[in-house]
């Protein structure tokens, strides 16, 4: 064929309608294809109920994880807090004192400044009173030494207050640091506790069930095992010689004197039941983590307020009480004690008698008692 002349357009084809319809129906069958293959696809299996209370668990654990470490924060932000603040005041009295002293200073310049600078050898022709003059020498020769004196005075002041200031800058930055780590704090336990509720939400009413009566079979175990420490710790006492007769200790009469131990119940000291009578009394109130009360309370805000309330001070968190007392064991434990949980000791509860406590548990629960044996022990401390 011969090309076409330059002149002359090639003539455009129109294309048909029909194959465009039939690409369109080419491509809604490739997307049903696509939907058939999604839906073919096996989904993701279900959790089992076990399964779901091991993670509800397991979550709530990591929340008082990070409950501790928040109370951490929060204890060192407010320490910090009160440092700074004392450090400012510092400062600003020693920069009071400092410009008191420059004004002192001042004076002595003005008072060089109107004496114009005269040498003594003439302010002695000029005197009409020698010996007045020499009074007034003897006067400035002193006054010169008090201006030493005050010009060392005030390079020390501004060495001090400089380096208050330093310190004051660093107690500022290390205050930052501390706010930072309890914004994290605070963002970490709400989003362990709103993943515990979403897992929970997502359950059937029958499942809801399921998970009920696995919790009341863990709650019964723990509560048999309870009772058999009880009767561990009964038989040991009955065992235990009674003191010679006429060896008796005599104990102090008065509303202070220490309750004797009569058994595994009994609380080795009248601080011991002080702390446990206000544990008690705080029974249905609400957990909050961060809380001290007298609303409501964390586990370590509970066991902390309960042995203030008996004249002990206890430190904040769950890893620094853990320290502050005798160590005992399992089988000795006595009411007022404090029970640790979990290898990363991120649980307590006091120990109330008969293998049971009483604790602040989770979000979302009281103050209650509860078996020692629900949770993994740690260890136990004694108090006071």
């Amino acid at each position: 064929m011969s090309a076409l002349p330059s002149h002359r357009k090639p003539r455009t084809r129109t294309r048909p309608a029909v194959p465009a319809l039939g690409v369109t129906t080419a491509a809604l069958a490739s997307v049903s294809l696509l939907a058939q293959s999604a839906d073919a696809a096996p989904a993701a299996p279900r959790p089992s109920i076990e399964e779901v209370q091991k993670k509800v668990d397991d979550l709530y654990r990591q929340a008082d994880l990070a409950t501790q470490k928040y109370d951490a924060a929060k204890e060192a932000t407010t320490t910090q807090r009160a440092e700074v603040e004392s450090l400012l005041d510092q400062v600003a009295a020693g920069t009071a004192k400092m410009n008191d002293t420059r004004r002192v200073i001042g004076s002595y310049a003005a008072a060089q400044y109107r004496d114009g600078g005269v040498t003594p050898t003439v302010r002695l022709l000029f005197s009409d009173d020698p010996q007045a003059f020499f009074d007034q020498d003897q006067l400035m020769g002193r006054l010169s030494d008090e201006q030493h004196r005050t010009l060392s005075t005030f390079e020390a002041e501004r060495a001090a207050n400089a380096e208050k200031r330093a310190e004051a800058g660093r107690s500022l930055a290390s205050l930052t640091t501390s706010q930072q780590a309890l914004r994290a704090g605070k963002e970490e336990v709400q989003g362990r506790l709103a993943a515990a509720r979403t897992l929970l939400s997502t359950l059937t009413e029958q499942e809801k069930e399921h998970l009920a009566a696995l919790e009341k079979k863990k709650q019964d175990e723990a509560r048999r095992r309870a009772a058999e420490l009880a009767a561990q710790q009964a038989a040991a006492a009955k065992r235990k010689p009674a003191p010679p007769a006429g060896h008796a200790p005599t104990a102090p009469s008065g509303p202070s004197a220490p309750t004797a131990p009569s058994g595994p119940s009994a609380p080795a000291s009248s601080k011991a039941a002080k702390a446990l009578a206000f544990a008690r009394a705080q029974m249905g109130k609400p957990y909050v983590w961060g809380a001290t009360g007298p609303a409501s309370y964390d586990c370590s805000g509970l066991t902390q307020a309960a042995w203030k309330a008996a004249g002990v001070d206890l430190p904040r968190t769950t890893w620094d009480q853990v320290r502050a007392g005798t160590r005992v064991a399992t089988a000795d434990l006595q009411p007022g004690d404090l029970v640790f949980f979990y290898d990363d000791i991120s649980h307590v509860g006091m120990y109330a008698g008969g293998g049971m406590m009483i604790h602040a548990p989770h979000s979302g629960a009281y103050v209650r008692e509860e078996s020692i044996y629900y949770m993994p022990i740690y260890g136990a401390v004694r108090p006071g």
